[in-house]
Formats: structure tokens, sequence, C-alpha cells
């Protein structure tokens, strides 16, 4: 199994045009076969299949590594983590990088906290709690999420933890026109993209969004 699933991403980084080293593949794997592990008890994801939870969940969090390295973020949150996605992914790619986790569900926090000590990620803080109820010591200079609700969501709930010149990062699906029109106000979109992530039917959208 470890055969095919290291062929599977290396098929699925060559895909994305990214290069990681031998060692960062091995901890992806190996954080994958914890997921896949853990997720028949903790119920982090409703897709079983590991193949699947492959490209739906580590090429779908890898797709957006491209455009967090040319932002060289020092420090970078995950907001509704859930499982790690795509906050560990990103952080086994960036081990410069300080990588906070936010989840208010203790039985995935526990999960992350397994990760983080198993994967030896000396560069990543977990915290169990609400994202309105945390205040970080610093703020951040990132704040990615694929799990909020709506751009609005995202700017309310987490306008707080970046830095003057940081940005949000949202993973979408279908382009979000309406969801842009509702902050346009607020926020100023400097960038988006079309991921094409491997494998994986339907659209995926990134949008880059810094605070007016």
């Amino acid at each position: 199994m470890t055969g095919v699933l290291t062929a599977r991403l290396d098929a699925g980084l060559a895909a994305l045009a990214l290069e990681l080293p031998e060692a960062q593949k091995a901890q992806l794997l190996s954080y994958l076969t914890e997921f896949h592990k853990w997720n028949r008890a903790y119920n982090l994801s409703a897709i079983r299949d590991i193949d699947a939870m492959l490209d739906r969940h580590l090429l779908d969090s890898l797709s957006v590594l491209a455009a967090v390295r040319r932002r060289r973020p020092q420090r970078l949150i995950d907001v509704g983590t859930g499982g790690g996605l795509p906050g560990i992914p990103l952080a086994i790619a960036l081990p410069d990088c300080a990588v906070t986790l936010l989840d208010s569900n203790g039985k995935k926090t526990r999960f992350l906290f397994h990760v983080k000590t198993h994967l030896r990620l000396s560069n990543v803080t977990v915290e169990n709690r609400r994202v309105e109820q945390y205040q970080p010591a610093e703020p951040f200079d990132i704040v990615i999420s694929r799990a909020f609700a709506s751009l609005s969501d995202m700017v309310t709930g987490c306008e707080h933890l970046l830095t003057g010149s940081g940005l949000f990062m949202a993973m979408k699906g279908v382009y979000p026109q309406d969801e842009l029109d509702e902050v346009a106000d607020r926020v100023e979109l400097l960038d988006t993209q079309r991921l094409q992530v491997p494998r994986n039917e339907g659209e995926r959208h990134l949008l880059e969004l810094g605070l007016r």
C-alpha cells in the first residue's frame, strides 16, 4: 500500500508542479496514514478511502502551497482546521513558518496534538477554542481556511488575527462572486486563482484578500 500511495503522491505533486524533499513526502504519507486510522473513531472526514483522502485532502491542501510560499509568511493560522487541513500539509512543506491550527472540536484537536508529536512538527501550535475567543500573543501574516461558510464569516471572525499587512486566503469551490460583493467594503481582492487539483472534479478557487 505504501508504494502505491507514494506513487500516487509523486504523480499528484508533479501535476501541481511541486517538488518536495523525500523526508517531507514521508511525513505527508505518515500524516495521511494517521488521518485514515483515526478517522474511524474520530470522524475527521466523511471520506473513508485512503486514496480519495490523498487526492481530496492532501493534494487539495498542497494546491495552495505555491501561493503561500510566494507571500513568505513567518506566521500562519489555519482556522477551523478540523483534522489539520490545509494546516498540517502546509506546516510540513514550510518548516520555517510557525503554523497555528485552531479548532473548537476537542476530538479533532486531540488528533492534531498526536500528529504534532508523532511527526515532530516543532513549528506547529494547536489551539482548542473558538476563533472569537482566541487572542494570539502575536498577529498572523496569513489566515487561511477552507472551512468557513462565507467570506463574511471569515472576515468578521478572523479580522483580529491579522497583522496590518496580513491577508486572508480563502479556499472555495465555485467562484463566490456574491460573497465577494458582500465584503467589498471591508476587504480588497488582491489575487484569485483557479486551482487545478489532480484527480478532483469540480471547481476550486483560492482568494487572497487584504483588509481595507
